[in-house]
């Protein structure tokens, strides 16, 4: 009843301002204010205006010693508070730390800002960020992760949490028993392959109590979402069924998929089938009834996986079926469809990506162009046939911590294409990350360009973001980022970039690091330890702000990432090559007493601790069973992947304090004695084999790991700079770049 009373007196504002007439409060953008800055929220006022005809608008001035905040929406008056904490008072919100040293009084306006966005639609989330980032949240999490949405411009969320509710209570309604059903869907925090139809059953079965759990959630997310004005993207149903569908229903036509990472093949099916349809139906009646909806629904019919044919007939069939699907149930239903399937097959010829896309009209498909700054699809594609795109960014995969990103591919090249005839119906922009919080500068740049229709000057915007996300104009601290925004943050390389950290990855003496390591280094790494000493510098005047610890320990941790990987393991590689026992053994010490230091940085700030990413899977049942089974599937995500063979091993990896001392470490010495074992006595090496015996004992046993920070981020990274990076010698970059994705 509050949320339609809260709707009833949005849409009163609207009417009133649309006739000219004062405006109306916001309440949702009001209460935003309270939970972020409670000190200063009385001297905001949020206020409603109507969009600027079909874009979304914001407007800050000062009034009577207020600061007026204006917008469409709250998202919008969202938008205006954080473009006033950045520009008027330069302070910051982030995914990886606020700082909010307010000045007092507040800064006033001398004269109104006005901005709208060229963008109709703000995207976020990958399906896999479920399964990486978020699977077991709480809603303390969530309400602020919607208020960085709403602090950023995010309208247009993928909103997964809950879906599963769906998916058992269709099934159920089709017949199936509770054993199909929990045979069926898959587990968190892989829930996400499920959903993109890669994966049946692993790590469930689920409980009753998860199913209400998470059902309750959402229906907290989404009225939260709502009530700011966004408009939240649902899941729907692409095909994907469980094998009991078969028995249930004979004459069904149904496909078996080839399977994905190693995992059996999924069951599909058949787009021709009148089954199709009503499945998908359901799938949607049921959303909006325990959800509510936007009328925007998601759905991946490929994902990873080749169709069983390519005759273009089955492809317009297989798109044209999934929309009506939906649209039977919501006669206003748009289709976002995440392009991915288009970078990871060459089976997406030119002629079969029309033919799957014909299936839909314009009105009734958005195609998600995820690796846009770095595999454009929509230039190959015709623009996607003339379907309305979003230019999207992935940056990270699996989680890794690895700092890389474009500033000018985002901040000049990807405005030049609005109103570009060529870029056809370019519609919006989109972050989507497997991972998150990582990486801030990235985040803050792709979404302040939601208010800017032209190039910004990219140099002079690094300086605004130094300037806020430390409160100060530190000579040191802009020079360390100016380095780092032209060396990490302009990757030319058009594949990956890099990923993880040769200290956290799976062990190998491979040259690559084998399993996904991480790419090659594409910038000169000796400026980036440059950039960590010039960081350091500014320690005594920025000490004492959480966001520069965060940032210190980040580059730190990059700077060691970069050494492990031209000196440390090369030396590796080489003494092993070479034969020579006693120079292995020196390099296998230094190697494991990096590991050990790098677990001694990552744990002195509480964001990079692994007990801090194990807590929430501890706390989403109180039952000691189920919170062994979360756990389990917790650490398995980010070591194994799936089972002991199986081919995704190390895709995920990590770099948390705690995790890297104990798993990290403990895996490494078991490699490398191995090894040394193989030099001394010329046996066969099977380390990869001991390794993964290894990490099936980790996974299941149950050390706690604590979730504070533990020591002082300055002196150890002191330790790290003298012990590590103050000689470290300037070393050629390494050669081809390394596909994370080609291997999958």
């Amino acid at each position: 009843m509050k949320s339609v009373l809260r709707c009833a007196v949005a849409l009163l504002g609207l009417l009133i301002a649309a006739a000219g007439a004062a405006t109306v409060a916001d309440p949702s953008a009001a209460a935003l204010i309270q939970r972020l800055i409670p000190a200063k929220a009385s001297n905001f006022v949020c206020e409603l205006i109507p969009p600027d005809g079909s874009r979304d608008v914001f407007e800050i001035e000062s009034r009577d010693g207020k600061i007026v905040l204006r917008g469409n929406n709250g998202v919008s008056i969202g938008s205006a508070l954080n473009w006033y904490l950045k520009y008027y008072c330069h302070c910051e919100v982030s995914w990886c730390g606020d700082q909010l040293a307010l000045p007092d009084p507040l800064p006033i306006l001398k004269e109104k800002v006005r901005k709208d966005s060229p963008h109709q639609y703000r995207y976020a989330f990958n399906y896999c960020t479920y399964g990486y980032m978020m699977a077991f949240w709480d809603w303390a999490r969530w309400e602020r992760e919607i208020d960085l949405m709403a602090l950023h411009g995010i309208n247009t969320p993928l909103m997964a949490t809950g879906a599963e509710v769906i998916y058992r209570n269709v099934y159920r309604g089709l017949g199936l028993s509770e054993k199909d059903i929990e045979s069926f869907i898959a587990g968190p925090p892989f829930l996400p392959w499920f959903l993109m139809g890669n994966i049946d059953g692993w790590g469930g079965p689920n409980p009753r109590a998860w199913y209400d759990r998470q059902e309750a959630l959402q229906k907290r997310i989404m009225a939260r979402a709502m009530e700011l004005g966004m408009k939240p993207v649902l899941p729907a149903f692409g095909g994907h069924v469980p094998a009991a569908l078969k028995q249930k229903f004979p004459e069904a036509k149904i496909a078996k998929l080839k399977n994905w990472g190693g995992f059996p093949g999924v069951n599909v099916l058949d787009p021709t089938d009148p089954l199709f349809r009503k499945i998908g139906a359901r799938f949607v009646s049921e959303a909006g009834k325990l959800y509510g909806t936007a009328h925007l629904y998601s759905a991946d019919t490929f994902n990873e996986v080749d169709p069983p044919t390519d005759d273009p007939a089955y492809l317009r069939e297989m798109t044209r079926q999934v929309y009506q699907s939906m649209a039977d149930a919501d006669p206003q239903a748009v289709w976002f469809m995440q392009g991915w399937l288009f970078v990871h097959s060459k089976f997406w010829s030119q002629p079969r990506v029309e033919a799957l896309l014909s299936g839909a009209t314009e009105r009734q498909m958005v195609v998600l162009d995820l690796f846009a700054d770095g595999k454009p699809q929509w230039l190959r594609t015709g623009a996607y046939s003339g379907k309305p795109w979003l230019w999207c960014i992935i940056n990270n995969w699996g989680g890794k911590q690895g700092m890389y990103g474009r500033l000018t591919k985002v901040g000049v090249e990807m405005p030049k294409l609005l109103g570009s005839s060529e870029a056809g119906r370019l519609s919006g922009i989109g972050t989507l990350n497997e991972g998150g919080e990582n990486n801030p500068i990235v985040y803050e740049q792709l979404y302040e360009m939601a208010w800017h229709d032209k190039p910004m000057d990219v140099a002079a915007w690094v300086e605004d973001f130094v300037w806020a996300r430390y409160g100060s104009r530190n000579e040191n601290a802009l020079k360390a980022w100016q380095i780092l925004s032209s060396t990490l943050y302009e990757c030319g390389d058009l594949r990956h970039g890099p990923q993880g950290n040769f200290l956290a990855m799976p062990p190998s003496l491979g040259k690559d690091g084998g399993g996904f390591a991480r790419g090659a280094i594409f910038y000169d790494s000796s400026k980036v330890r440059e950039a960590f000493r010039l960081l350091l510098d500014a320690s005594a005047e920025l000490g004492s702000r959480d966001t520069y610890r965060y940032d210190l320990v980040d580059v730190g941790r990059q700077v060691m990432s970069d050494i492990a990987q031209q000196k440390l393991h090369a030396e590796l590689r080489e003494a092993f090559a070479a034969k020579d026992a006693a120079r292995f053994k020196a390099g296998s010490d230094a190697y494991c007493e990096a590991i050990m230091d790098c677990d001694r940085l990552l744990s002195s700030h509480a964001m990079f601790q692994f007990g801090r990413y194990l807590k929430y899977p501890l706390a989403a049942d109180a039952t000691a069973e189920r919170r062994g089974q979360w756990e389990g599937n917790a650490r398995r995500l980010i070591t194994l992947w799936g089972d002991r063979g199986n081919g995704l091993f190390g895709y995920a990896q990590r770099q948390y304090g705690g995790l890297m001392g104990d798993y990290n470490l403990g895996s490494w010495k078991l490699y490398l004695d191995a090894a040394a074992k193989s030099l001394r006595g010329g046996e066969k090496f099977s380390g990869d084999s001991l390794v993964r015996d290894f990490t099936e004992k980790w996974i299941s046993s149950r050390k706690p790991y604590p979730a504070e920070a533990e020591g002082d981020s300055i002196a150890i990274s002191r330790m790290i700079w003298e012990k590590y990076a103050a000689h470290a010698p300037k070393v050629d970059r390494p050669g081809a770049p390394l596909d994370i994705h080609d291997k999958e």
